[in-house]
């Protein structure tokens, strides 16, 4: 499966790598795995919403923006070894910023898993974690991190 085909056949590109915020680098490989930093949604450097998921912002819409952060984190592993290497997702933890009652952070969190299921088939089902927390970094809804496994 080829996943540059397959992303121009779901409509999408991959943006440039999000600049780092802080002191760390978005993707670093050791061995056969590239551990991929938490990644925004952003696009050209700005966040696409602010605020709580569950108060402002909608459970679709916060699944929409942790789409957007997975397509962030294929921009930081293609930047660093291509994507047509990539064997296998293997790890996604998502972070969901969620209002006092909001239990629907696995829902969330699917916007990124469906995405790297679209674009590398069965090499896209992983494991994974979605947790709700008070804050993220820059009031963002939604933080999505991965280890990916490579030839």
């Amino acid at each position: 499966m080829d996943p540059y085909a397959k992303l121009a056949e779901l409509g999408l590109e991959l943006p440039p790598v999000a600049p780092p915020a802080a002191a760390y680098v978005p993707a670093v490989q050791t061995g056969k795995h590239v551990y991929v930093s938490g990644q925004l949604p952003t696009v050209n450097g700005k966040l696409l919403a602010t605020g709580k998921v569950g108060a402002g912002v909608s459970p679709d819409q916060a699944k929409d923006l942790a789409e957007r952060c997975a397509l962030n984190i294929l921009a930081a592993v293609d930047a660093l070894v291509g994507l047509e290497n990539v064997v296998k997702v293997v790890k996604v933890v998502g972070f969901v910023a969620s209002a006092e009652g909001f239990v629907g952070q696995p829902q969330v969190i699917n916007g990124a898993s469906e995405l790297f299921g679209a674009v590398f088939g069965e090499a896209g089902h992983h494991a994974r974690s979605a947790v709700g927390v008070a804050e993220l970094p820059l009031n963002t809804p939604v933080e999505v991190e991965a280890i990916v496994e490579v030839a």
